[in-house]
């Protein structure tokens, strides 16, 4: 079980970060994160200058072996934030699926577990992945987020909740419907909302005027740029999975190419040995 017991300094010093991370979220100048799933790839980020790192569910999942989708156990998962969090100096929020939480009260538990990994903010997607209906009820998603910001003003740490829809990843609804839901989680006490799968300029220029809060997309080979994305009005860009993505990919090259040709071409361009290993003795 992940120990939640969190000690006075503890609490200060996840508040003041937890603040800083908030302050980061500036409609028309978005916190950029391109979203890691460990220890190293964490490090690498924030040796990049990100101002902070955001975990990839699907890359966390992927880096134990599970597959994405509410497959992992919240204890395996935030035991993976919580060695992220150890990794680095600044802010980390974490995507915490759909909060590995049987039910609404169940969420507090999670927060409370993420609080003291070391997390400062979570996503929580309103997707279910059983049954058939692609997304969760509204009033529940809702009763799950108020749960969350509930477990966060009980310990006095400003989290960042961001309520993530997934209307167009789920093909399930259009900008009616992911305004109305934006709106619930807003007032259920989310501070930011999440749109992937939106990432025209035209959809994400409607989501920026009608969502009341900071805006959240998406975005991979084909989308908008950052600079673009800001001058919509966008105040946070994410990666995604996209980033494992495309570190599995080059394994996969490399083994193909290793075993088959017996050549080493795709391993051209990699870190630095000494680099990285030195990169890999810092710490919190």
């Amino acid at each position: 079980m992940t120990n939640t017991n969190l000690t006075g300094e503890q609490l200060g010093s996840l508040r003041e970060t937890a603040a800083a991370f908030r302050a980061l979220h500036v409609p028309g100048r978005p916190l950029v994160l391109p979203n890691a799933w460990d220890a190293a790839s964490a490090r690498i980020v924030e040796e990049a200058g990100a101002p902070a790192v955001a975990t990839t569910s699907a890359g966390l999942a992927w880096g134990l072996g599970r597959p994405d989708g509410d497959r992992l156990d919240r204890d395996a998962a935030l035991g993976a934030v919580a060695r992220v969090c150890a990794a680095v100096r600044v802010p980390v929020s974490a995507d915490i699926e759909s909060g590995y939480a049987r039910d609404a009260q169940d969420i507090g538990n999670t927060v409370r577990a993420v609080l003291a990994a070391g997390a400062v903010g979570v996503n929580i997607e309103d997707a279910l992945y059983e049954g058939a209906a692609p997304l969760r009820p509204v009033g529940d998603q809702a009763e799950r987020i108020a749960a969350a910001r509930a477990a966060a003003d009980t310990a006095d740490v400003p989290l960042y909740v961001n309520a993530r829809i997934d209307t167009y990843l789920r093909g399930a609804g259009g900008i009616d419907e992911t305004l109305e839901r934006a709106a619930a989680y807003l007032a259920a006490g989310a501070d930011g909302v999440f749109v992937p799968g939106a990432a025209d300029p035209v959809t994400v220029k409607a989501l920026v005027d009608g969502v009341d809060g900071p805006l959240n997309i998406l975005v991979g080979p084909g989308a908008p740029t950052v600079s673009e994305l800001a001058a919509l009005g966008v105040a946070r860009v994410s990666a995604g999975s996209s980033i494992a993505q495309a570190a599995h990919a080059v394994v996969l090259r490399a083994a193909r190419e290793l075993l088959g040709a017996g050549t080493y071409d795709s391993l051209t361009g990699g870190f630095d040995y000494a680099e990285l290993n030195a990169l890999m003795s810092g710490g919190r």
